[in-house]
């Protein structure tokens, strides 16, 4: 039976997360259907173009992110401390991106002179706003529910297009953030959609070694079709991969990123071993960090959605009973 949502996100926990959503009867999110001649390839940038406006709108940073056929993949990490620095008109102009809002805020943006009860209310929303722009659901509430308007319009359909609502892991460990995360960014390549992670498009890992987003095109893009009212805010990029643990506060990944790509390259290449020479006889320094062995990093990285749906529960479990 699925738990609650409030039971599956804990940031007293960690505030990492892997999200995944699924097309109901396999249908095409992105790419090519073969028995139609249909390509659905453009519904890949759409879903790349609203996870970047959208996590720039709320509290909540990418650290990587798949787009597949019929599904995605993101690993974010929720900072809600960072709408404390936010004063109230800035928690207005980031929620007006995506909503107009009630008629009594619209008038205080506007400028009109407003009672001293009114003002009152105003900023009882504007709490509201705040706390929304930190939460995970209501991420993905604009996520999903603005693509799934337009793909049903563009195949003149009604009904579901999302499997369910989206389905979360929490990830406890550095190991299992790092574990995720390779396993999202060798998705294309275990599924035959690209040869190297290089050149899987749609990917966090391709966006962090050719940046290529243009903001301009994707709020043209999205507001001619996935209803985004306004853009007045510089795009937050990928969460940084800060290096070596420092004394000092960090809020970025704590491992360098070519200790990373080179993780990924060398689980690419045992994933693969005819792609590209031999598998390397070395082990990244990050695994030697970590203490895992070549055979446990592959059993990490490669069954990660089985090995922790059952680690989460067994934790989900165990913080029930104690409480």
């Amino acid at each position: 039976m699925p738990r609650p949502r409030e039971q599956q996100i804990s940031l007293a926990d960690t505030p990492y997360y892997h999200i995944v959503s699924r097309c109901v009867r396999r249908t095409f999110l992105c790419g090519f259907d073969h028995e139609t001649g249909q390509s659905y390839e453009h519904r890949r940038h759409w879903i790349e173009q609203r996870i970047r406006l959208l996590s720039s709108i709320f509290t909540i940073d990418l650290c990587a992110y798949a787009v597949m056929s019929n599904h995605y993949h993101l690993v974010v990490k929720l900072c809600p401390e960072q709408a404390d620095d936010w004063n109230d008109d800035q928690v207005l102009e980031r929620w007006a991106s995506l909503f107009k809002g009630p008629p009594l805020v619209q008038r205080y943006q506007a400028g009109e002179d407003l009672h001293e009860a009114e003002r009152r209310s105003v900023k009882q929303i504007i709490d509201v706003y705040r706390q929304r722009l930190t939460d995970l659901s209501w991420f993905m509430k604009c996520l999903n529910e603005s693509i799934a308007r337009e793909a049903n319009r563009e195949d003149d359909c009604t009904g579901h297009f999302w499997e369910s609502r989206f389905k979360s892991q929490a990830l406890l460990t550095e190991q299992a953030v790092l574990s995720c995360m390779t396993y999202v960014d060798l998705n294309p390549v275990r599924a035959a959609m690209a040869e190297t992670p290089e050149t899987s498009d749609y990917t966090s890992i391709k966006e962090r070694l050719s940046p290529r987003f243009d903001l301009a095109e994707a709020i043209q893009s999205q507001s001619e079709q996935l209803f985004l009212k306004q853009f007045p805010l510089p795009l937050k990029p990928l969460l940084n991969f800060e290096g070596a643990i420092r004394n000092e506060s960090q809020m970025g990944i704590l491992f360098s990123l070519s200790d990373y790509l080179e993780l990924v390259d060398f689980t690419g290449r045992i994933i693969h071993p005819n792609k590209r020479g031999h598998i390397p006889e070395h082990q990244p320094p990050i695994l030697k960090r970590l203490e895992l062995s070549t055979e446990e990093w592959l059993a990490e990285a490669t069954e990660f959605e089985d090995r922790y749906h059952d680690n989460r529960r067994a934790h989900l479990d165990r913080r029930r009973s104690a409480a």
